[in-house]
C-alpha cells in the first residue's frame, strides 16, 4: 500500500476513511508555510470571547463576501455576536488582515481556536489568537 488509510472528520461525531498521503508529502507544509506543529501552538493569552484570525487572506484579497462568509463559518461553534475585518496598512502580507470573532461566551471562542488555528484556507494557515475584550470593545484593531 502506498499511502495510508486515515480519519477524516466530518462532523463533531462522525468521520469517514480515507487514502491519505505518503509519509514524504505529509511531512512538509505548502512552500511558505509554517510547520502545522508551529500553527497548533497553545493560545499566549487566557482565552477571551474575541478571536484574532491572521493570515486567512492577505493584502487586497478582503471581498465583498468574505465577512458574510466567515460569520457563517464561525457561527458553527456557537452564537456570534459580531465579524469584523480590518486591513491594515503597512504590515506584512500575512498580518495585513485582521478578522475579530466576538463571540457570547468563552466557549464558543475556545471551539473556535481549536477548530481554526492552523486550518489551511485557500493555500495559507489561519493562525488564531484570544484578543482582548476592552481593546476590542473600543475599537483599537491594530492593537496587540
Amino acid at each position: 500500500m502506498a499511502n495510508p488509510l486515515v480519519m477524516q472528520k466530518t462532523d463533531q461525531k462522525t468521520g469517514r476513511i480515507v487514502e491519505g498521503t505518503s509519509k514524504r508529502e505529509a511531512s512538509s507544509p505548502p512552500a511558505g508555510q509554517p510547520d502545522q506543529k508551529q500553527a497548533k501552538a497553545a493560545p499566549t493569552l487566557p482565552p477571551t470571547r474575541v478571536l484574532l484570525l491572521n493570515n486567512m487572506v492577505g493584502a487586497g484579497d478582503v471581498d465583498e463576501d468574505l465577512e458574510e462568509e466567515t460569520a457563517e463559518e464561525a457561527s458553527k461553534y456557537g452564537k456570534l455576536k459580531k465579524c469584523v475585518i480590518k486591513e491594515l496598512s503597512g504590515r506584512p502580507d500575512d498580518e495585513a488582515v485582521r478578522i475579530f470573532l466576538e463571540y457570547e461566551d468563552v466557549a464558543s471562542a475556545t471551539k473556535a481556536f481549536a477548530d481554526l488555528n492552523g486550518r489551511y484556507f485557500g493555500g495559507r494557515t489561519v493562525r488564531a489568537r484570544f484578543f482582548d475584550e476592552k481593546l476590542f470593545a473600543e475599537g483599537q484593531f491594530e492593537a496587540g
